[in-house]
């Protein structure tokens, strides 16, 4: 290697993975955890019976809708009734839609009605032409729903005993249209692991959150499918699932609807308020983010820049301390190319700290990010041939994002 290319792979490996780390930095101090329900205040701190701003008094108990799309959810649905119904500080209903499920999700879901006047189940009806199956069962749901805050939740979450209430104070108080939550990640088999702590990754290297704070910039919106939180209002205001009737990715596509209706959206840490086993096996894992990259990375200009941008910051700085190891790249640039792999092992390490415990894959960094890359090329050119997805045993034609 010569000594310009040398120096060109090093520097620029230290750049990207500097700014990546940097960005991380920053961006964790906004990624917040809710501060937990109001308690009684102490004397002289306010007066007697008032809460903080915004957020609901110590005796109110917020009313809530709960509502779960679900198809084919046999295995996880009781889990999820039970951690709803366990709790605490909120009153709610809880309903299921059944999405014409084939293995007895609404048998499950119906003996919890017959115990629990909170559950009703919903069946849902055929998805109409131009929807995806999640998008039509949501906009089912809050039809039914009769309180005011509105929980969309996926039937692969578990709650804490407080989440909910946590959930609606968090709302409640940042004043936002709509709420997402990040769930504590469950991975087991080693697939999963090396791709689903890139969810974390990914949000805090390169989501800008001061705009997505302080600004309604539709490009700044982020959020997670599988918690979000709402009013019935604003859900009505913006069309809510029915604005993005054809997405598979409501975890982008419903915050960038509410943005272009005007609406505030906000993201918060729920580790401590909710866990979710996504997938259970590499292939799943795989064709789950594939259905998901159409609508996220996988678009032209943007994954060629990210592509390059993910490379240079987490694949290089290590391919430079092998070349450094094997006595391709002089030994002078050792420290450099230090500096350079401890920035680009930073975010993975910290969000292993805080979110995960996924060490092995952590130590496998580099090659996640090659896989996550490969999945976005394939969606790309999939969606380049005109080439659908499927997904929960239905077939969705490419959409244009």
């Amino acid at each position: 290697m010569t000594a310009v290319a040398t120096s060109l792979l090093v520097w620029s490996s230290l750049a990207a993975s500097s700014f990546v780390a940097l960005m991380f930095l920053l961006n964790l101090l906004f990624f917040r955890k809710p501060q937990g329900s109001p308690r009684p205040l102490s004397a002289g701190r306010a007066p007697a019976g008032r809460a903080p701003a915004g957020r609901a008094s110590p005796g109110e108990t917020p009313e809530i809708s709960v509502l779960i799309p679900a198809r084919n959810e046999a295995l996880r649905i009781a889990p999820l009734l039970d951690s709803v119904l366990a709790s605490e500080g909120v009153r709610c209903e809880v309903c299921v839609l059944d999405d014409e499920s084939q293995d007895g999700t609404a048998a499950i879901v119906q003996e919890y009605a017959r115990r629990d006047p909170r559950v009703r189940l919903l069946e849902g009806t055929p998805v109409p032409v131009g929807w995806s199956g999640k998008q039509f069962a949501c906009y089912q749901l809050a039809g039914h729903a009769t309180h005011e805050e509105l929980v969309f939740l996926d039937a692969d979450v578990s709650l804490a005993k407080h989440g909910l209430r946590d959930a609606v104070d968090q709302r409640r108080q940042s004043g936002v249209d709509l709420l997402s939550g990040f769930p504590r990640q469950r991975v087991v088999t080693l697939g999963e692991q090396l791709l689903i702590p890139l969810i974390h990754v990914i949000l805090l290297c390169f989501l800008p959150f001061a705009l997505m704070r302080w600004t309604r910039m539709s490009g700044a919106a982020a959020g997670c499918g599988q918690l979000f939180l709402t009013t019935r209002a604003a859900y009505r205001r913006t069309g809510g699932h029915s604005a993005i009737k054809q997405s598979l990715h409501d975890g982008i596509m419903l915050p960038r609807a509410y943005r272009k209706s005007g609406l505030k959206t906000d993201v918060c840490d729920a580790s401590d308020l909710a866990a979710c086993r996504m997938y259970a096996s590499f292939p799943e894992t795989w064709s789950g983010l594939l259905k998901n990259a159409g609508e996220g990375f996988a678009r032209l200009p943007l994954l060629p820049a990210i592509t390059l941008l993910m490379l240079a910051a987490f694949v290089c700085p290590v391919f430079c301390l092998a070349a450094v190891a094997a006595g391709g790249i002089d030994a002078a640039w050792l420290p450099t190319v230090l500096t350079a792999c401890v920035m680009s092992y930073l975010p993975r390490l910290l969000c292993s700290l805080k979110f995960d415990r996924a060490w092995l894959a952590c130590a496998l960094h580099p090659a996640s990010i090659l896989l996550f890359l490969a999945i976005q090329w394939t969606a790309l050119v999939r969606k380049s041939l005109g080439r659908g997805v499927q997904w929960r045993q239905r077939e969705y034609a490419a959409v244009a994002s």
